[in-house]
C-alpha cells in the first residue's frame, strides 16, 4: 500500500516543484514572498441589470476579501489598505470573509476594529463569514469585531438597500460553506421577487446553487486566485468550494444567467507566497440597463 503523504509534506513538495519548474532561485523566492504579496491591483467592473433602479446609477461598491491578518499580513499593511479603500470613495463596502488567519491567536486584535471603523461608505458596510472567521473559535470574535466597526454581518439573511426615493436592491449574505451552515432558502425568505438580487458568499462554487434561486450577481473570495500559479499549468492549490470558479468574472446559466465575480483577496494562507495572483481590490459601479 502506498504511504500516505501528510498535508504539510504535500504543500512543501508542491512549492518545491514550483520553484524547480520555473527555475526561480533566490530571486524568484524573494519576488513571490516579498514583492507580489505587497502589490495591489484595483479591478473595475460594471454591474448592469434591468432590475437595478436608475436611482442607483453610479453607486460604487468596493469589495475586499481574505486579508488573513496574522499570516504574513500585518496591522500596518491593513491600515494602508483601509486608506486605499477610503481613497476610492465607496458608497458601499463589502467584505467577503477571512479577516484573521487564526482569530484566537492574533495578538494585535485590539488594533483591528479602529482600522475597520475608519472605513467610510456613504450607504453602508456589510460582511459575511469565511472559513477562517469560524476557525480557531473565531465565530464570536469575528462578529464582535465587525459589528463594533459598524459592519452589518449577514448570516443567511437579506436586507434592502434603499435610496431616498424608496427604490431598492436586495443584498443577501450566507454562511461559509466549509465550516459554517449556509442556507440560501432562509436568506431568500424576505427577498421581493422583482428585486435585483446580489449575493455575498465566501465560497465561489455556491453560484451553481444560487442560480436556482434567481440570484443575479454573486461576489465571492476564498480562492486567492490560486495564490501560486505556474504558467501553462495553473494554480497549485485551490481550496474546496472554489474548484469550479477560482478567479475573475463568470456568467453561469443561459436563461436568467447569474454573474459571479471571484476576488483574489489580499493576504496569503498555507504558504507565504503569491505568484501570478496579485492581491486585489474590486470596484463595482451599479448601472440600470434601462438607462440610455
Amino acid at each position: 500500500m502506498p504511504k500516505k503523504i501528510k498535508r504539510r509534506t504535500f504543500l512543501k513538495r508542491t512549492f518545491g516543484t514550483f520553484l524547480t519548474v520555473l527555475g526561480l532561485g533566490s530571486g524568484g523566492y524573494f519576488y513571490a514572498n516579498r514583492i507580489e504579496p505587497s502589490l495591489l491591483e484595483i479591478k473595475r467592473l460594471e454591474i448592469r441589470h434591468s432590475l437595478i433602479p436608475p436611482s442607483f446609477n453610479g453607486t460604487k461598491i468596493v469589495q475586499f476579501s481574505d486579508t488573513h491578518l496574522g499570516f504574513h499580513y500585518n496591522i500596518n499593511q491593513f491600515e494602508k489598505l483601509a486608506k486605499k479603500i477610503n481613497q476610492l470613495e465607496p458608497d458601499l463596502i463589502f467584505f467577503t470573509g477571512d479577516l484573521l488567519d487564526e482569530p484566537n491567536k492574533f495578538n494585535e486584535i485590539n488594533k483591528v476594529a479602529p482600522i475597520l471603523q475608519h472605513l467610510n461608505a456613504k450607504i453602508g458596510k456589510y460582511c459575511i463569514y469565511g472559513n477562517h472567521d469560524h476557525g480557531g473559535y473565531g465565530s464570536e470574535i469575528y462578529r464582535n469585531l465587525m459589528e463594533l466597526s459598524s459592519f452589518t454581518v449577514l448570516l443567511n439573511e437579506s436586507l434592502l438597500i434603499k435610496q431616498k426615493d424608496g427604490t431598492s436592491i436586495s443584498l443577501l449574505g450566507i454562511d461559509d460553506r466549509m465550516l459554517g451552515k449556509p442556507n440560501l432558502e432562509t436568506a431568500m425568505k424576505q427577498v421581493p421577487k422583482d428585486s435585483f438580487k446580489l449575493l455575498l458568499s465566501h465560497a465561489p462554487d455556491v453560484a451553481d446553487e444560487a442560480l436556482n434561486y434567481g440570484i443575479h450577481w454573486q461576489l465571492s473570495g476564498h480562492s486567492h486566485g490560486g495564490q501560486v500559479k505556474i504558467p501553462f499549468v495553473g494554480a497549485l492549490v485551490i481550496p474546496p468550494f472554489a474548484q469550479n470558479y477560482p478567479e475573475g468574472l463568470y456568467t453561469i446559466g443561459q436563461d436568467n444567467p447569474l454573474s459571479l465575480y471571484v476576488n483574489r483577496g489580499i493576504g496569503t494562507t498555507r504558504l507565504p507566497f503569491r505568484f501570478l495572483a496579485v492581491p486585489e481590490l474590486t470596484v463595482f459601479t451599479l448601472t440600470s440597463s434601462e438607462t440610455n
